[in-house]
């Protein structure tokens, strides 16, 4: 009970640090004269956002330190060698977030980091990642809970962390297309990582890293309300990079990669909406979607932008749920 009662009072103070840091950061990005370019592909609903301020993942990530700092200095929270892992991912992907931003609004185009670039910051941090992991005394092994299998890997589990790691931060950026629609899907992600996290009480710091998920969670929620519809600021690749990156870290962490599949599932549709496409143009020389990623598809058949959110949101809600009981009750 002890640890809920932090975990909701590590959420709170997010979300109210958060709601307040985005008064007024929004004004200081749309001062310096930060905004979002859109695609002229994307249809005439969304030329109206052109301009928004970008980097709004700024709004989120001060606030989590902060709010760390906070449950720290008051004996809230520890810091060991797992929630230095997550705390580095975190910082780590949203360094290479703001570069790629940055690249972007300097050359007033929607190309950053070249993909070589964006790689080798993966790898970077991969390895790094692979070092803590490997020095704490954990152990490269897939863990499949469902059949109780472990499989020591060696030092290929450096390469499954690259995997995972570059997989789920892509898939945050390539959902990150509609007002809320990314910020939404991972606070629910967040949320249910939180409470597997409560549940993985084998883990060194589980505790510490759940509430690290609660402190996110709650930043996510104070962004959001300047993010949902109609949305005054997009949280930009510092955002999704870093959100993606980071539920990646916790899911390795806790051993549910698999799991984590599930709770990413609307991502995970979405990401392969654009390879399906891919394979689909190469090999018959026509589109199977409308648009993608699938978000796109439901609007050029006609669907308001809000409604196909909600949507994606509780089917997000219900996957979240699935993974909970399996993940943290069975």
């Amino acid at each position: 009970m002890f640890i809920l009662t932090k975990s909701m009072l590590a959420l709170l103070i997010g979300f109210i640090i958060s709601v307040v840091m985005g008064y007024f950061i929004i004004p200081i990005l749309k001062k310096l004269n930060i905004g979002q370019r859109i695609s002229v592909f994307v249809g005439e609903s969304h030329k109206k956002k052109d301009g928004v301020p970008t980097m709004g993942g700024s709004i989120f990530i001060i606030p989590t330190f902060i709010t760390i700092l906070i449950m720290y200095l008051t004996n809230k929270i520890n810091i060991n060698s797992n929630l230095l892992i997550v705390l580095f991912v975190f910082v780590a992907y949203a360094v290479l977030g703001f570069l790629d931003d940055f690249l972007k609004i300097k050359k007033n185009q929607n190309e950053g980091l070249t993909d070589v670039q964006k790689l080798l910051g993966q790898v970077i941090i991969a390895v790094v990642f692979f070092f803590i992991y490997m020095k704490s005394g954990s152990e490269p092994l897939l863990w499949f809970h469902a059949l109780n299998l472990k499989i020591n890997v060696g030092w290929l589990y450096g390469f499954f962390i690259l995997f995972m790691l570059v997989a789920s931060s892509n898939a945050v950026n390539i959902t990150d297309g509609l007002d809320g629609l990314a910020g939404g899907l991972s606070f629910i992600a967040i949320l249910v990582m939180g409470i597997i996290s409560w549940a993985s009480t084998w883990l060194l710091g589980y505790q510490d890293i759940a509430i690290f998920c609660f402190i996110l969670a709650g930043t996510v929620l104070g962004f959001l309300v300047y993010n949902a519809y109609p949305a005054k600021v997009f949280m930009g690749d510092m955002g999704s990079l870093c959100l993606g990156g980071t539920l990646a870290t916790i899911a390795i962490l806790t051993r549910h990669e698999l799991t984590f599949a599930v709770i990413m599932g609307v991502f995970v549709v979405e990401t392969l909406s654009v390879i399906i496409q891919v394979i689909w143009v190469f090999l018959f020389k026509r589109k199977l979607f409308l648009m993608t990623p699938l978000h796109h598809n439901f609007e050029r058949l006609g669907w308001k932008e809000h409604d196909i959110v909600r949507l994606f949101w509780i089917v997000g809600l219900i996957l979240g749920t699935f993974a909970v009981v399996y993940g943290a009750w069975i």
